[in-house]
Parts: C-alpha cells; structure tokens; sequence
C-alpha cells in the first residue's frame, strides 16, 4: 500500500496548513523583508520558495512539520522521513522540520538543515526508501540536529542569512 494511504485523512491538510503557517510568520517577523511562493506540485520535494525584497537569490525549502499532539512528540521526540526519491542535495535548497503546537497554532521549535548538510548525515534509506530525521524536543539536548535547532523567532533571520549566502556566491 502506498504510504500516503496510511496517514490520517487530516495528515495533507495539517501538512499544508502548517506550510502556511510557516510562510506568513517568516513574513511577519521580518516585517516584510521574506516573501514566499508555493508549489502548486509537491513532486520535486520543495513546499516553499523563499526570497528577500531587493534580492535575487532564492531558497527552495521542503518543510516537514509534525504536531505537537501526535504520539511520538509526547515522547519528546520529533520524527520525520525524507523520501530518496525526491531529494537532491543543492545549494539552493534546505530542509525545514518544525514542531506545530497545533493546540494554539504556533511554530515551537525548528531546524533548518542546508541539504548537503543533511545529505552528510542523512544515514541509510529505510526499506520504503525514506531517510528517517529524529531530534530530541527537550531544550539544551546536543544531537547530531543541534547546530540547526531554531526557536521560532530564529527562524526568519536564519532563512535571510541563507540568502544573503546564496546572493553572495552568485556574485
């Protein structure tokens, strides 16, 4: 059975919802600096482009976001897959795994993963060929996913200085 059949019947919709959620806080708190375009087509694995006012550069962001209410959160865990199907590490391209306190409808934690850095550590495929991200949600844990930890607020300022580095290599 494909594995999309498998998820809840609200697995696309919290999925997109939080994408948005994601889109407009980035926007918010950089009071206008981000704008963001999303993919009408999730088959290449990027939700959302991001790009600065006055820039050129832009970051390809594949965002996968699990709810706080979910059972492997209450563990304090967070837990996502990355199909190999879909990913190609790039320079213009990074993962972004969020925490949704679905609750009240808040970002609560973030790592923002540049692709080859994730490519590096990314480990063995499972048997559905999917590549398995598990970081610890408890505050001061050092796991392989601690350099790339962001509090909400960290967030937007960490995609900007993406940028500023993509604009800076094309130069």
């Amino acid at each position: 059975m494909d594995s999309y059949l498998e998820k809840s019947p609200n697995a696309g919709r919290m999925g997109k919802a939080a994408e948005y959620l994601v889109a407009s806080f980035c926007i918010l708190v950089s009071q206008g600096r981000l704008n963001v375009s999303t993919s009408m087509v999730d088959d290449e694995g990027v939700d959302l482009v991001f790009h600065q006012r006055g820039g050129t550069a832009t970051l390809a962001v594949q965002v996968k976001a699990r709810m706080l209410s979910g059972t492997v959160a209450a563990r304090g865990r967070f837990q996502a897959f990355v199909r190999s199907q879909t990913f190609t590490p790039r320079s213009d391209l990074a993962l972004l795994f969020v925490a949704v306190d679905d609750e009240h409808g808040q970002l609560r934690q973030a790592w923002l993963v540049p692709s080859d850095e994730f490519d590096q550590r990314k480990g063995t495929p499972t048997a559905q060929g999917r590549y398995r991200f598990s970081a610890s949600l408890k505050p001061g844990t050092q796991d392989q996913w601690s350099p790339y930890r962001l509090g909400p607020l960290q967030l937007p300022g960490a995609i900007l200085r993406s940028l500023d580095g993509l604009e800076a290599s094309d130069r």
